[in-house]
């Protein structure tokens, strides 16, 4: 169940990239600021069902400084990787977080590290490199954007290192992500008037999708994502998040945002493809319980 839940956070950042062109031209940080704080909102509700809630935002420091450093850090590491170098370069380094992930596992107390974990990540990633670069136009690597993609291995780092580490805090309670999302917020207000213009968003639709991407890639997702990395399997879910991009690219197609190719095509056969290699131990699990199931006797 919990492996399922974090599932539907990957569904969710499937919207990511429809919901931001959506959102209109309000900067990085003023976006993440609104929809940090529309997020929190959305882990409180959890949290205020909770018995004893404020005992539950009392973590020790090192628990916030995953926490925060995690949500807040990627973003930040994110945000100046575009800015420095090429966005196609810069997201398919930073999409190197769930093969990381994987490769990462190996550390997890109770996690053991297979090849076909490692195999299947690795065709996810090959899969998502030709989703970026049909998307937007192909990959062109330069020494002089080394910087940039410095911050973007970077941003891959500190999520994976979030994801992995949240396992190695299974007993801090899911509902204090809800604190992450509000520092997360205020942190990204601070940058935001420190280095850019606020530009509010200019129709309903825009403040819409402002509002749902707080609700869901921003709020929800991440509740869902610690708990998939607190009780679920690690290994699955980092080869399972290479179906986000290939996802947000069919919800852009879906939108008239983007055209369909044949390069799509293959892309999801390999991210499929990749997914499936991973989830190896749980078609095996399967398939047994479906031989044992054939022998009950009527």
């Amino acid at each position: 169940m919990a492996t399922f839940i974090g599932f539907l956070a990957i569904l969710m950042w499937s919207l990511l990239a429809l919901l931001a062109a959506r959102s209109g031209a309000v900067p990085a940080f003023q976006l993440a600021a609104m929809t940090f704080a529309v997020g929190t909102l959305v882990c409180v509700v959890p949290l205020l069902r909770r018995r004893g809630a404020l005992r539950v935002l009392r973590q020790p420091p090192r628990v916030w400084l995953v926490g925060v450093g995690g949500l807040f850090g990627y973003h930040a590491l994110y945000f100046a990787a575009v800015r420095a170098a090429p966005a196609v370069e810069a997201s398919l380094i930073a999409y190197l977080w769930p093969l990381l992930i994987v490769v990462g596992s190996a550390l997890v107390p109770g996690e053991r590290l297979r090849w076909y974990h490692v195999a299947g990540a690795s065709i996810g990633l090959a899969g998502t490199a030709l989703v970026i670069a049909g998307r937007d136009g192909g990959l062109s690597f330069s020494p002089a954007h080394a910087p940039g993609y410095a911050l973007a291995a970077s941003a891959a780092v500190f999520w994976a290192g979030y994801s992995l580490l949240s396992r190695r805090l299974a007993a801090v309670p899911s509902e204090v992500v809800g604190g992450f999302c509000a520092a997360t917020a205020v942190l990204s207000l601070i940058c935001h008037l420190l280095f850019e213009e606020t530009v509010w968003p200019a129709t309903g639709a825009e403040w819409g999708a402002v509002a749902l991407l707080g609700l869901l890639p921003v709020g929800a997702a991440f509740f869902c994502w610690d708990i998939g990395m607190k009780r679920g399997d690690v290994q699955l879910l980092g080869a399972a998040s290479y179906l986000a991009p290939i996802l947000s690219t069919l919800a852009l197609v879906a939108a008239g945002e983007a055209p369909v190719s044949a390069s799509l095509a293959l892309a999801a056969v390999l991210i499929a493809g990749g997914a499936s290699l991973a989830a190896l131990p749980l078609f095996r699990r399967l398939a047994g319980g479906a031989g044992r199931s054939r022998t009950v006797r009527f």
